[in-house]
């Protein structure tokens, strides 16, 4: 087993005490001069966890730094179950290090290729009875996580009492609670933001820089889990879905993770899905990204239940080399009872007509299904091989809105399920991203966004998703609905900006044909997007104020921004390489979109005219004499 160097991972003793004094005092002396304070680092200039027992209480505390400034102040740890109270009275027995260097590719997100290089340490502890509490800690260099297991059978989870304590005043981006995961975000600073649950993609700025809290690998075994806070503080409690988690044997919880770092190292990290298990589908060969068109917002109940109307649809993805379309609610509904599922379907539906059309355009199609038509084990054997059978490639699930033990145990069922036979799933009404798209590649994306259905969406949220949601996981916010003017707070040349911006594996268009077609320059721009990225980069970032990303597929970079206030001419920072590259944006001009291209030097600054709550996309490929355009 590997053991990191002393230098990035170092035991600190209380006031004092030697730094030899582990193992060689006498029996009667050991407690007094065994260590109660331990750091965790990666390298010398990484985010560094401070893990200290308060010789009184027996309690453990959690502190995080980077470079010597505060991130994360000292902060309660503890969990408490039926048997006992692992939160105070311990006494530390051992500790273990080691190193984590992994490899893995992805199917989907900021890219493809991950490398994960992690030192982590195992603290053992007991109670005076005896009982027995591990807690690991892993550091690297864009985070700080840790876990708590629990070797011996102590019963039911009752509550943790893990928190985290932010300076007062440090800058606060915070989404209220809701169990859809929908909720609009807003700035405070810690101490300021209302009394209540917040959702716990929670951002924080402070003098180490920025912080979003996030959670990773979790299972059926345990609970979601929200913040609580009470105006006034700066802390925020981890307070879980279920008042009692139910265990029947030994039990390691989710990771609690902070992702950690200056602004693009928090855009561009993958802590979450680094932290989590590998993936659990041998074969992912049949799992493919791709553009979509969608039909709720174009054509919504009427489209449908109407085979003419997707047959539609399916040409444009065609004529346009959109590799899918997707069909939402309705459509195996009775006529006359909408809402209703209509119990012939297997046999009534003109799905298999669809799909079968589709295929001969070299397009797939992706379902929609409700969470209740799959909750149980009979359910679920009829439709799941029925449609890998009628060769459906994907399913779109809706309506879980919970986040308790019931419902991961649920999810562990249907994620098991949809990889055995060949769908990939996007989940809509759900929880959060968990590292889950690492252990299960075919899951392309989430909702868990107010997303573009929502009327109340500001450009305020749009600019803050890109710092908060979409760090941790793919997110399917379902950007295009050119034809929602007056309805979405932004411009068009933000609304395609938003393409890119947003990441998901199956990048939902939510536009119409027609609002395509009156927007040649926004179409065209899709037409040219994929929805896998080998890299992701931060240009220029604010949150609530400005994002502006730059994701690149082959040799193209693809670039996104948007911005919240007035307008103003944005200059941007081509950090892409060096080189000269041609750059093709598309931005708001008085009477609709304009395209300009110019010849930059990577370094340069990109400057682009912004209207109020605008934006701009474009794409930049390698320049060379004769090269006219990044388009192909």
């Amino acid at each position: 087993m590997a053991v990191p160097p002393r230098r990035t991972v170092v035991a600190a003793l209380c006031a004092g005490l030697a730094a030899t004094l582990l193992t060689t005092a006498p029996a009667a002396r050991a407690e007094q001069r065994q260590p109660h304070a331990w750091t965790v680092s990666e390298a010398a200039h990484a985010p560094r966890a401070r893990i200290s027992l308060d010789d009184t209480t027996g309690a453990l505390r959690l502190a995080v730094t980077r470079d010597g400034r505060t991130v994360i102040e000292p902060s309660p740890l503890g969990i408490v179950t039926e048997q006992a109270d692992l939160s105070q009275g311990l006494r530390f027995l051992h500790r273990k290090d080691r190193t984590v260097d992994e490899r893995y590719r992805a199917k989907s997100g900021k890219r493809l290729d991950r490398r994960v290089h992690m030192n982590e340490t195992r603290l053992s502890f007991a109670t005076a009875a005896g009982a027995r509490l591990d807690l690991v800690v892993r550091a690297s260099a864009d985070g700080i996580a840790y876990r708590y297991v629990l070797p011996a059978q102590l019963g039911d989870v009752l509550g943790e009492t893990s928190a985290f304590d932010l300076p007062s005043d440090a800058g606060a981006w915070l989404s209220t609670y809701r169990v859809d995961n929908e909720g609009q975000f807003n700035q405070y600073t810690a101490a300021t933001a209302p009394t209540g649950a917040y959702s716990d993609q929670a951002l924080f700025a402070t003098d180490g820089g920025y912080t979003l809290l996030a959670e990773s690998d979790l299972t059926g075994t345990y609970s979601g889990a929200r913040l609580a806070h009470t105006q006034g503080t700066g802390t925020y409690r981890v307070q879980l879905a279920d008042d009692r988690v139910h265990t029947d044997g030994p039990l390691t919880t989710p990771w609690r993770a902070m992702i950690t770092g200056d602004l693009a190292t928090v855009t561009r990290s993958t802590f979450t899905d680094d932290l989590a298990p590998a993936s659990k589908v041998a074969d992912t060969s049949w799992i493919r990204p791709g553009t979509v068109l969608w039909t709720w917002l174009a054509g919504g109940r009427t489209a449908g239940q109407s085979l003419d109307a997707q047959k539609a649809y399916v040409d444009y993805a065609a004529q346009h080399h959109w590799p899918y379309e997707a069909v939402d609610s309705g459509w195996y509904f009775k006529k006359d009872e909408w809402d209703v599922t209509d119990p012939d379907w297997q046999t009534d539906s003109w799905m298999p007509e669809l799909v079968d059309y589709a295929r001969a355009k070299g397009v797939g199609i992706i379902v929609w299904v409700h969470q209740r038509d799959l909750d149980t084990p009979e359910e679920r054997a009829q439709w799941l091989p029925t449609l890998e059978r009628w060769g459906v490639k994907g399913v779109k699930i809706d309506f879980m809105n919970s986040e308790a033990q019931s419902m991961f145990q649920w999810y562990d069922t249907i994620l098991a399920e949809t990889a055995a036979h060949h769908l990939m799933v996007d989940f809509h009404g759900a929880t959060l991203p968990k590292g889950i798209q690492r252990t299960w590649p075919q899951v392309m994306t989430m909702e868990a966004v107010g997303g573009e259905e929502k009327r109340t969406n500001t450009a305020t949220h749009l600019t803050t998703l890109p710092f908060t949601r979409n760090v941790i996981g793919s997110m399917d916010f379902t950007p295009g609905g050119f034809q929602r003017v007056g309805l979405r707070p932004n411009s068009d040349a933000a609304e395609a900006g938003l393409t890119v911006v947003y990441e998901s594996g199956l990048q939902m268009f939510a536009g119409t044909p027609e609002s395509y077609d009156a927007r040649p320059l926004a179409r065209d721009f899709l037409d040219q997007e994929p929805a896998a990225w080998d890299d992701t980069r931060l240009l220029a970032g604010n949150p609530g104020q400005e994002a502006v990303l730059a994701r690149r597929s082959g040799d193209r970079w693809f670039l996104g921004g948007v911005y919240a206030g007035a307008a103003r001419t944005a200059t941007v920072p081509l950090t892409i390489g060096r080189g000269r590259w041609l750059v093709e944006t598309i931005r708001d001009g008085a009477d609709g979109l304009v395209q300009d291209r110019q010849v930059l030097n990577g370094g340069d600054e990109l400057s682009v005219d912004v209207v109020a709550n605008g934006g701009f996309a474009g794409i930049a490929c390698r320049w060379h004499p004769g090269i006219t355009t990044c388009y192909r």
